[in-house]
């Protein structure tokens, strides 16, 4: 039981697609998969290095796992793969390696070489092939990419509630713990700085945030700083979060953080004492966030 797309965000609208997926898969009596590609196919045949993404290839496959997913595919995209004619495609990927039964696709799909095959294409090498093929509804495909695109306008903005109620989670980012300026633990507020591999992720609005982390099974509150240390004459952006109520040493330690709440936009202050200050309302802000 297979379905093709990106699934970036793996958000609500992509979840009903899903549920569908594992209702044929369990009445089939086969395994549910999602084909994705990566790179992104506009990063290859468009050259278009700045696309963002909702989510790395870690994240997704830890959220379609939740989902009840069984099986993420995620199928490298170069030219000679863009070069695969229809046929080729479906005969080479879709029946001799993931011996389809039924595929669930969207009315938009293009597929093979200079994408000329689409969603009749497709009916007609399921007859031939022997397997089924399901549309899904227009306005369900529509549904997606409007929540697609609120999330990422909402994540731009600040507007963390809205982006999270359309994903149906906290957002999230995930990162190595390296060394930073060591700042805050000079104004006792030690940070974790995250630093992000996946220059695609799309990193929220530079401000501070209430976030969250499991930590060696233990679930962390905190403070997410997003920006570049403006007070301190910062210019790179970096991501730093400080853990309430949580010592240990986390350098070179992958941290998944769930960012539950905006709070405010990132300041310059005049002095390190009104930062300081700034911090501890923030503290006090996070804290009234999550005694709600």
């Amino acid at each position: 039981m297979v379905t093709i797309g990106t699934f970036d965000g793996v958000h609500i609208g992509h979840r009903k697609i899903l549920s569908r997926v594992l209702r044929d898969a369990s009445e089939l009596d086969c395994e549910s998969v999602v084909l994705t590609f990566f790179p992104h196919p506009r990063m290859v045949l468009q050259g278009n290095d700045g696309i963002k993404l909702l989510n790395t290839i870690a994240e997704k496959e830890l959220l379609l796992k939740e989902a009840g997913l069984e099986n993420l595919i995620v199928h490298p995209f170069d030219k000679d793969f863009a070069n695969l004619s229809a046929r080729e495609f479906v005969e080479d990927v879709l029946v001799k390696k993931l011996r389809v039964q039924k595929i669930i696709i969207g009315h938009d799909h293009r597929f093979g070489k200079n994408r000329d095959a689409g969603i009749d294409d497709l009916i007609l090498f399921g007859e031939e092939f022997g397997f089924e093929v399901e549309q899904i509804p227009v306005h369900e495909i529509d549904d997606v990419a409007v929540s697609s695109t609120k999330i990422r306008h909402a994540l731009n903005e600040g507007k963390m509630d809205l982006a999270n109620d359309y994903l149906g989670y906290p957002y999230l980012l995930t990162g190595t713990v390296v060394k930073g300026r060591q700042l805050g633990r000079t104004i006792g507020f030690p940070t974790a700085n995250l630093q992000i591999e996946e220059s695609y992720k799309l990193i929220p609005k530079n401000g501070v945030y209430v976030a969250q982390s499991k930590i060696d099974g233990q679930t962390v509150n905190g403070m997410l700083s997003i920006g570049t240390n403006p007070t301190v004459g910062g210019k790179d952006l970096s991501i730093e979060i400080y853990y309430l109520d949580f010592n240990a040493d986390l350098y070179g330690k992958n941290l998944l953080i769930s960012i539950l709440h905006f709070i405010r936009d990132e300041d310059k202050y005049d002095s390190i004492d009104l930062l300081k200050t700034a911090i501890e309302n923030d503290k006090a802000a996070t804290l009234a966030f999550l005694r709600k």
